[in-house]
Formats: C-alpha cells, structure tokens, sequence
C-alpha cells in the first residue's frame, strides 16, 4: 500500500497539469477517481496520433492521454445536469481532495465550486488550476502552456543567442509550464491535507500556469533581480557556469557541465591544453564568465578532433560531468534507465501499456502499479454503487445520457 492509502481524490480536470498532479497522487496510493464528459471525455483522448489499440475494449487511446492518467478509476459523469452535478457532490462527501481546472467561476452554476463544496466537507481541500489564478486582471483568459512558456519569461531564454545561425526563441519541447504546475499541485495538495487531518479544516488552493512559470526561472530570474540585466539566450550555455553547454564533436555532440575550477583544470589537462587552466583569463568561473566570448570558441575547436565516445571516456576517467545527447531511442536504452525500471508496461483490455515510472523511490511503502489509464466511462457503475445507485438506477441515468 502506497503512502496515501486511504486518501481519495476526486479529480475535474482535463489536459496536462490537473490529470499530471492526479497521476502522482494514484501513483503514491490516493484512490483517484478521474470525472469526465461522457461521449468525448479528457480533450487528450482525441489528441492523436499516436494511438495505442485496446482489442479487447474495442477502443483506442491517445498516447497523450495515456500520460497523465495511470492508475486512475474513470467515471463519466455529465454534472453539466442537475442529476449528475449531485452525483459528483455525493462523491465529493466521500473525497479528501477535489482537483479542477475550469475557468474562474465556471462551477458555481453546478454548485461545483469551493464555497459550495467546503459546506458538504468543511475539511476538503480543493485544488483550482487557471491559466492566470483567481484574481487578477487576467483572471479569466484562459492560459495553455505555450503561451504561458512566452509570457513568463522561459521562452526569452531558450534558444539560439541573436547573432547566430537559426537565432531565436524556442518552446521547450514538452510542456513544462503544464508540468511544473501539476508538481506544484501534488505538493501544495499534500501540505493541505496534512493541515487538514491536523485541524479538521479544508482549503482552497489557489494554482496559476504563469504563477509557476514565474516562479521556476529560479536562477535567471535572481540574476535580474540582483544584476538588473535582462539574461538573455544562451542556447545550451549556462548564464553563471563556463563551460557548460553543448558541443559538436567529430561525430555528435556532447554535454559538457564543468561546474568548478578543478573540473575546468582536468578537462583541459584531458583535452591536452593544461596550459589554459593555469592562464588567469580562465582560472576561475567567474573570470571564465567574462571571457565566455574567447573561450568557448577555443574549446568548441578542441570537440572537434575526437569522437563522442572518445571523449566520454576521456573526461569520465578524470571525473569531468559530460554525456552524450540522447534521442528518446536512445534514452530508453539507456543502461541506467533500464536498470532503474523507468519503462513499465500495465495490462489493458488486451493491450500492454507502456508507461513511463515515476521517479519517487520510497524505502517502506514502494509505489505500486495497479492500472493503466482508464476507458472512458470504464468505472462510472463501480464509483456509483459506492453511493448507494443501484443497477436500476444507473440504467436510467445511462438511458437519459447522465452518465455512461
């Protein structure tokens, strides 16, 4: 039994951020009863190709979809109707957390909101994920994850530095503001219902995209804030660390992270050019830093004369951080990766699915795997039954398009 045994988790939401914070929330035991739409469902059911066939279901799922949503019971609910909105309040009676991701307001209509919520379990926590938050003069645009990527900063750092071929700013290549967010959620989730099994009181918890984009530039963002110089893009470069980016090597390239001044003097003893370490130019990473524009340009010639396993071998026997860039064949091929157990495969309605571990390794209370992502509607009877509808009952709601 996982950490959370005993917890339940009635989660709303649709797309990335709400289903990423659920899935880590089943992951660590919480029974996650995921609520959807019945006929379309989460809007990444149809986010394909790819798509993984279920035989046995006569159904298929998105790759997308099979993401976020491990280890969850799904329930098709419409609470969009008087009749389903108090089905999914009964279930929230019998729930310790609600995650949602409308806009601001938008369950108020189906007393679906915190206010309404709070009174059927005043030690509920509710978990609302906007775009922008629940105040604000942006508060009710939506927000989705590029052009959260842009407004809060991350795209103004990543990419080719002006000057140079193919300059510009990049996406990064998942959706990170989404991500992030959903990580900040489990962890704000899990502070909240320790509060509440302390006190008896629940809370509302307020999750803003650009909040958390905002919040992540971490380092960049202190660099303005004390410096007053806007940082700009680096490409693969570090703003405070040299070297540290990428190079092209004789065949590929490689990640160079030489994060002290020792690194930097084995790297160029390595590399067959001690002498450089030793001038005062590129002693220390602060003067390397200012020389950034001289030096780079130096090392990046030295890359091109081995192969990448050359000098791989070469710096990891000196203790020098550096590694290949792998494509994601590649990354799951990794040794490492395979030893580590990072890809797993759960049984579904004739299919295996693969799906991607979670990183958390706990010493007492191991996470187990016990269902891949949900059909849509897959479990809506079993949750049903669990506030007292009986098969009659459900068949008419079935009938009348309720739920399914």
């Amino acid at each position: 039994m996982g950490p959370l045994a005993g917890v339940r988790v009635l989660d709303l939401s649709r797309v990335l951020a709400g289903p990423w914070a659920g899935q880590c929330l089943a992951d660590f035991g919480a029974d996650v009863i995921k609520i959807e739409k019945p006929g379309s469902g989460d809007d990444t059911r149809a986010w394909g190709p790819p798509w993984l066939d279920l035989p046995e279901a006569d159904a298929r799922q998105s790759a997308y979809f099979l993401s976020a949503n491990r280890g969850k019971r799904g329930a098709a609910i419409d609470f969009t109707q008087a009749e389903g909105a108090a089905l999914v309040r009964e279930l929230v009676k019998r729930s310790d957390v609600v995650l949602e991701n409308f806009k601001v307001g938008g369950l108020e209509k189906y007393g679906l909101d915190y206010a309404s919520l709070i009174k059927l379990k005043p030690s509920l926590v509710v978990c609302s994920i906007t775009g922008f938050g629940q105040t604000g003069p942006y508060a009710d645009q939506p927000g989705y994850d590029a052009m959260i990527q842009a407004q809060g900063g991350i795209m103004s750092l990543t990419g080719v530095p002006d000057g140079e071929a193919g300059a510009g700013p990049q996406k990064i290549g998942v959706a990170v503001a989404d991500l992030m967010t959903g990580m900040y959620a489990v962890s704000a989730v899990l502070a909240a219902l320790l509060h509440a099994r302390s006190t008896g009181i629940g809370q509302h918890i307020d999750l803003a995209l650009l909040d958390t984009q905002v919040a992540w530039l971490a380092n960049q963002a202190m660099n303005y804030l004390v410096g007053g110089e806007v940082p700009q893009r680096l490409g693969t470069a570090h703003p405070n660390i040299v070297p540290y980016q990428s190079f092209a090597t004789l065949d590929g390239f490689v990640m160079l992270a030489v994060g002290n001044d020792r690194q930097f003097t084995s790297f160029c003893t390595a590399a067959g050019y001690a002498e450089i370490a030793s001038d005062e130019r590129y002693t220390h990473n602060a003067a390397r830093v200012a020389n950034r524009l001289a030096l780079v340009p130096m090392i990046a010639a030295w890359l091109l004369t081995r192969s990448t396993d050359a000098w791989l071998a070469a710096l990891n026997l000196v203790n020098v951080p550096c590694g290949p860039i792998n494509d994601l064949k590649r990354v799951f091929e990794h040794p490492q990766v395979k030893s580590r157990g990072l890809h797993i495969q759960l049984p579904s309605h004739g299919a295996q699915v693969p799906q991607v571990a979670n990183p958390v390794r706990f010493s007492k209370t191991p996470i187990e795997y016990h269902a891949a992502p949900p059909t849509l509607g897959q479990d809506t009877f079993a949750v049903l039954t669990e506030i007292g509808v009986d098969p009659v009952q459900f068949d008419v709601l079935k009938a009348r398009q309720i739920v399914a």
